[in-house]
């Protein structure tokens, strides 16, 4: 699948670097083009991947290349003021050879959260192809604000794009990685499910040809419930023996694999990729429609695994809506990728949005305590001083 990514803020701008990183190392080719879009000048620079002309900061006149301080409604506006610029690069883009665009934001902080929807809209407005979001939530230890710019972006940015896939980085983080450790991590491993997602079709340049082929049309229909999607990813490195002298020279298939072993390995991993760490962890039963991605060596690709697996899989979601196919690569690992979509038992969300009204209603009346307490500061009493004005 071809996409343009598009990443707004800070941790948008990096999962967008970390996305053409992979894509370069794949050789796959599903990345036609990245912007990044920004309100501070210092987070632009820390991009490796993606080039200067590539790059926009946006609210210069406002915040002087400083960022909106996780003001999120800054964020919007001054997005909204310069979205012509953004709109300008995105031109450039050979837009007849994308499939899709994908919008990237933290969720979190005040430009990608404030910034990403209207972006998302803008394109939407103006484009045919759809336009995807990627929304980072905030972890529970980063404070208030942030849980509330995320339960207020969450709301607006489901509704400005075609599908939302969500990733909690609370749920990923390790106990005693630094932040930029663990976060620099967590764009490796959400770079590498998206990653085999956005590459099925595309191919690695080995010229092996899928027996069920996932291609755009696939993805598309897939995301196409709308709402709020998650991934969940398994991979397991294969113990191949190394081929003899007499097995090369005779094309003798002495590191052949059983049927059966393959088929039990891919709906091993595809039970694995479902039901373990799920990029937003929630409950799979009641998805509306759902993906499975199986790629690895084309010898070890069974057609019979990949359709077991995708009972399976209807048979946990309850939706007859499962697609599936393989995608060759030249690797020594199997690995299967699960995109559910349009789940909506998802507990994260909820405690997310009860979070946030709470940081609301302390923030409300902790504004009305200060106003009062100014009153008495400045009050005099009997006492009368004119005012200045």
């Amino acid at each position: 699948m071809k996409l343009a990514l598009i990443g707004i803020g800070q941790a948008g701008g990096k999962v967008v670097d970390a996305l053409v990183d992979y894509e370069r190392q794949a050789k796959t080719g599903f990345v036609v083009d990245a912007i990044a879009v920004n309100t501070a000048r210092a987070d632009l620079r820390g991009l490796r991947n993606v080039p200067e002309s590539r790059q926009v900061l946006v609210g210069l006149t406002r915040v002087k290349g400083h960022g909106v301080g996780a003001d999120n409604e800054l964020g919007a506006e001054v997005t909204a003021e310069d979205v012509g610029d953004v709109l300008s690069m995105v031109d450039d883009l050979p837009v007849h050879e994308i499939d899709a665009f994908l919008v990237v934001a933290g969720l979190g902080g005040g430009t990608g959260s404030g910034g990403a929807p209207v972006v998302a809209r803008e394109l939407k407005h103006i484009y045919t192809e759809p336009v995807y979001g990627l929304g980072i939530l905030p972890a529970r230890d980063e404070g208030g604000i942030y849980t509330l710019n995320a339960a207020r972006s969450l709301q607006t940015f489901v509704r400005e794009v075609d599908n939302l896939i969500v990733f909690d980085n609370d749920a990923w983080r390790k106990t005693g990685e630094s932040l930029e450790a663990g976060y620099g991590s967590l764009n490796a491993e959400l770079a590498r499910r998206l990653g085999v997602l956005f590459s099925a079709g595309e191919g690695d340049g080995s010229g092996a040809v899928a027996e069920s082929v996932v291609d755009a049309s696939e993805i598309i229909n897939t995301l196409g419930s709308g709402g709020i999607s998650t991934i969940g990813y398994a991979a397991v490195e294969l113990d191949r023996p190394k081929r003899g002298l007499f097995s090369r020279l005779s094309g003798g298939k002495a590191d052949a694999e059983d049927g059966g072993d393959s088929t039990n390995r891919i709906t091993s991993l595809v039970r694995r990729a479902a039901l373990g760490r799920l990029t937003m962890p929630c409950e799979i039963a009641g998805a509306e429609r759902g993906l499975v991605v199986v790629a690895g060596p084309s010898d070890v690709l069974s057609r019979r695994g990949i359709e077991r697996a995708r009972t399976w899989l209807e048979d946990e979601t309850g939706t007859m809506e499962i697609r599936g196919g393989d995608y060759p690569v030249g690797s020594n690992f199997v690995a299967a990728v699960v995109l559910l979509s349009g789940v909506y038992d998802v507990p994260r969300v909820k405690e997310l949005q009860a979070v946030a009204i709470e940081t609301q209603r302390d923030m409300l009346a902790k504004r009305e305590s200060s106003a009062a307490s100014l009153d008495d500061l400045i009050s005099t009493g009997d006492d009368h001083i004119d005012p200045l004005f």
